[in-house]
């Protein structure tokens, strides 16, 4: 039972210190995924609701390559499988990632 206390507690933690930046995650991902949509490789972007944004790649593009080549600029992004690509803004990722990300993505 002691784990079932310490994920209790972390939760707490977060709802006590955190939600209130939860709307930084939220803009930011909204943000990335206007650049997308503005691009011709993208298919199309999911609405952004919360720090969760997923894309598909538009035919003849791969979602494998995408990944490799955002990795090479430590640009970290998951694949949900047939070119549909994920990506969560978080905590961890500060202004200065996010600004990055988006001149990288300007530029692809």
């Amino acid at each position: 039972m002691r784990q079932v206390g310490y994920l209790a507690l972390t939760g707490l933690y977060a709802l006590a210190n955190n939600i209130e930046r939860l709307a930084e995650d939220h803009r930011r991902a909204k943000e990335i995924g206007a650049i997308l949509s503005t691009k011709s490789w993208i298919a199309s972007v999911e609405p952004v609701e919360t720090n969760i944004l997923i894309f598909s790649l538009a035919e003849g593009y791969s979602d494998t390559l995408l990944i490799e080549k955002l990795k090479q600029k430590n640009i970290l992004i998951s694949s949900l499988g047939h070119n549909k690509l994920r990506i969560v803004t978080h905590l961890d990722y500060k202004e200065v990632m996010h600004t990055y990300v988006m001149e990288i993505f300007s530029k692809i």
